[in-house]
């Protein structure tokens, strides 16, 4: 064999480790997901699932060029046990990058101990991150009929959970529309279709910060 041959070998064989460089990264990329598990609030209740906050996050996130697969695994009426226990098959099934929680409030509708929801919570977190998945936590708050002593029990399960897990927080999920006009249905318990850019906007820089894996981005929004 000439020289000449030698030559051409190892420049199609430079060539061929050019190009594989860089697909071997898109590919580790592109099998990341986000899984969102919440309840009626994040299972877009009252309106076509394509107005949900969930389905506009996943617009938002290909619109910016983000390569990250949404899983939405809300169910109208899950409470923290109800999720705990699916969690483990989600887990298992998707093997997400990231998981977002929005749990809690039937929990309060339904007057469980603060304590029962914390602990679930708790285990959720955990049981993620044993798995590798970073945690966003969405907060809930119940309104001032359940009484002060419940309602500020059931408000601090929220900022506990991310403080002893060191997961990033919003602590009020429905802040930005749960007292504007039009922001929630004739229910007074699920928000509004206009609603749905607006909670989406509250979680952002968190959706963002869990993404990037770096710090969090507004102390406002998340506290860890």
């Amino acid at each position: 064999m000439t020289t000449e041959f030698f030559r051409q070998r190892l420049w199609q064989l430079g060539v061929c480790l050019l190009l594989l460089v860089p697909l071997g990264q898109a590919d580790a990329r592109a099998g990341e997901k986000l899984l969102v598990l919440g309840d009626s609030v994040s299972a877009a209740y009252g309106m076509d699932e394509s107005q949900g906050w969930v389905e506009l996050m996943r617009t938002r996130l290909q619109e910016e060029g983000r390569d990250v697969e949404v899983v939405n695994a809300s169910v109208s009426g899950e409470t923290t046990s109800g999720g705990l226990a699916r969690l483990p098959r989600l887990l298992e099934e998707h093997s997400p990058s990231w998981l977002i929680v929005e749990l809690g409030g039937n929990d309060g509708l339904r007057g469980y101990p603060p304590r029962a929801l914390q602990n679930n919570l708790q285990q959720m977190v955990q049981m993620a991150r044993e798995e590798g998945a970073g945690v966003l936590l969405l907060g809930m708050r119940m309104p001032p009929n359940y009484g002060a002593a419940y309602t500020n029990a059931f408000a601090a399960v929220y900022p506990e959970v991310a403080k002893a897990e060191e997961v990033a927080l919003v602590p009020f999920f429905l802040e930005p529309v749960a007292l504007e006009e039009g922001g929630m249905q004739t229910d007074g318990i699920h928000p509004s279709v206009a609603a749905q850019p607006a909670l989406l906007e509250h979680i952002w820089p968190c959706v963002e910060s869990l993404i990037e894996g770096g710090t969090v981005g507004s102390e406002k929004l998340c506290k860890p």
